[in-house]
């Protein structure tokens, strides 16, 4: 996000829920965490100046075709649809959103994420 106040409530909420969280002002630092660290799920603004979510999406995939990768926006134009479809967002949350929906959807593409191997 390029919002500190909404870093930090997110952040808490998520270490709430148990979860480790690492959080980058803007796509470019994102992307530099993602780099740096094993990160399982990325949640990335869609919207932001400078670098935007694309940018930090397409990156991730670059380094990372397999990585989970969760867009949030308020964006509902079929254009931004299209194009998280084709840089293969994991999936995208919707501006204004419920939290215990957000963690859901965490949940979800993390549990995607997991194969089991016998």
């Amino acid at each position: 996000d390029d919002v500190r106040q909404n870093l930090e409530l997110m952040e808490a909420v998520f270490q709430k829920a148990g979860l480790q969280v690492y959080s980058a002002l803007g796509a470019d630092a994102a992307l530099a965490l993602y780099t740096e660290n094993r990160i399982d799920i990325a949640l990335l603004d869609v919207m932001m100046p400078e670098y935007d979510g694309f940018y930090g999406l397409a990156n991730i995939k670059q380094i990372n075709p397999n990585a989970k990768v969760i867009m949030v926006t308020a964006d509902l134009t079929s254009d931004t649809e299209k194009k998280l479809k084709s840089l293969n967002a994991s999936a995208v949350i919707y501006k204004p959103y419920e939290i215990d929906s957000v963690i859901d959807t965490i949940n979800n593409v993390y549990k995607q994420a997991v194969t089991v191997t016998q």
